[in-house]
């Protein structure tokens, strides 16, 4: 593709299709089963052809198509295995690459960033990309003091593709959410239109990253790229060589692999805040590097939470901790002083720690095997009509405030069910999280 199609009306034709197409597998697929073929067997062909249908419209589109596709992709363990089976193919592959743009067009924008004199300082690149993603794609340079890097370059019309499609996806929400059991997909496109002004910002991306990189210059297990130069639309880095992603690792990596870089991922997770004063948002597998040292590298730091605490809100741990402690009343006071429970809503105090057990389990046992099993159980409980946790869905509120590290928190927990690992969660958080190690009062 030349770059990311302009035309409004083209992209939401394109995305409009999508839960069309899914009905119109649905109709056939009911006709073939009223003529005698398997249920089974129906139903999962008709998975697999919206699994390629939808993901290859999301890639292909990039923008904020792919972004949706990409915060899907975390979730991917949670949903149903008859239906995640026939996804996971081309959830993968999104999470991990994209078509990439001309040479041509590269060169523009890094000119049109870094002067007509870029490449005086930019003394090689190469024609290709080595990886592409929702708004931009990467390739390797060499900077002139001879050090290699990585520049990433922004799609041309990324900022129109990114807002339209997320609006369109927003209206699209209901016919769109059957194809993902348990997954409520117009808050999560919601808060994604809040953060993209902030991620189409390179300049921005630059001084996160420069903080995390300061933060962790030192640190024996991660890595991340410092930065070397940067516009609005270029963002060069030092580069960083990886032998694969988290996204290998889920796919074929052994026990030990799973649960070592399973340890790094929630280490590094929870340690943001604290050092950097901010949240890396944006968990899903590609960002996460296996270095041959055994570090995890860790890029893209366009969707970050700047924390008005410079930390973990601590009554996030100390809520956690009573939920853990089985204190319910005082669970509810501090859910209420949060504003998570609004001033006249009445709600069952067991029927909440319930709901947010979740969030509670893994803290409760020296070291938590995550696994698919265990993600797509809390789900289908907190999502079926028919259990008395559904109830505080609509019971409880989400303040602003939390609202991406709610989506973070629930993404890492993707990640660790899909890398089926084995962490100590509980001592991460008591490390890093918080009021989660102090007695259990209410905030």
């Amino acid at each position: 593709m030349a770059d990311l199609p302009r035309k409004a009306a083209r992209r939401t034709a394109r995305l409009a299709a999508l839960p069309l197409g899914y009905a119109g597998r649905s109709a056939l697929g009911l006709g073939r089963r009223i003529g005698g073929a398997p249920a089974d067997a129906v139903m999962t062909e008709i998975q697999q052809r919206t699994a390629e249908q939808l993901f290859r419209t999301l890639g292909e589109l990039k923008g904020g198509a792919m972004k949706f596709g990409q915060a899907l992709s975390v979730l991917e363990a949670a949903l149903p295995e008859e239906v995640a089976a026939p996804y996971r193919e081309e959830l993968t592959r999104l999470q991990d690459s994209a078509p990439p743009m001309p040479t041509a067009q590269v060169r523009q924008v890094i000119a049109g960033d870094l002067g007509p004199d870029w490449s005086q300082r930019l003394t090689w690149l190469d024609g290709g990309p080595t990886a592409a993603a929702s708004i931009g794609q990467v390739h390797q340079g060499r900077w002139h003091d001879g050090r290699d890097v990585a520049v990433k370059v922004q799609y041309p019309g990324a900022d129109e593709a990114l807002l339209s499609d997320l609006k369109q996806l927003a209206r699209l929400g209901r016919s769109v959410g059957p194809l993902f059991p348990g997954i409520d997909i117009k808050p999560l496109v919601e808060e994604m239109l809040e953060r993209a002004t902030e991620e189409l910002d390179y300049e921005l991306e630059a001084a996160a990253q420069t903080t995390y990189a300061e933060a962790y210059a030192d640190d024996p297990d991660i890595d991340v790229p410092r930065v070397v130069a940067h516009g609005r639309r270029t963002l060069v880095t030092e580069w960083m060589e990886s032998e694969s992603s988290l996204a290998a690792v889920i796919r074929d990596g052994s026990q030990e692999q799973r649960d070592r870089y399973g340890d790094l991922f929630a280490r590094f997770l929870f340690s943001g805040p604290a050092r950097t004063g901010m949240l890396h948002a944006d968990p899903h597998p590609g960002n996460y590097r296996v270095l041959a040292d055994g570090r995890l590298g860790v890029l893209d730091y366009g969707a970050v939470a700047r924390l008005p605490e410079h930390g973990w809100p601590r009554a996030m741990g100390l809520l956690i901790r009573l939920c853990a402690a089985g204190d319910a009343a005082a669970l509810e006071d501090g859910l209420r002083a949060e504003g998570f429970i609004k001033d006249r809503t009445r709600v069952d105090p067991d029927l909440v720690m319930d709901y947010l057990s979740p969030f509670v389990e893994p803290t409760l046992t020296e070291t938590f095997r995550f696994t698919r099993e265990w993600m797509r159980e809390q789900f289908q409980r907190i999502n079926n009509p028919k259990e008395p946790a559904y109830t505080m869905a609509v019971k409880l509120n989400l303040p602003p405030s939390y609202m991406l590290i709610h989506r973070t928190w629930l993404g890492g927990i993707g990640v660790l069910s899909q890398l089926e690992a084995e962490a100590p969660f509980r001592a991460i958080l008591e490390e890093f999280l918080p009021g989660f190690a102090e007695p259990s009062t209410a905030p």
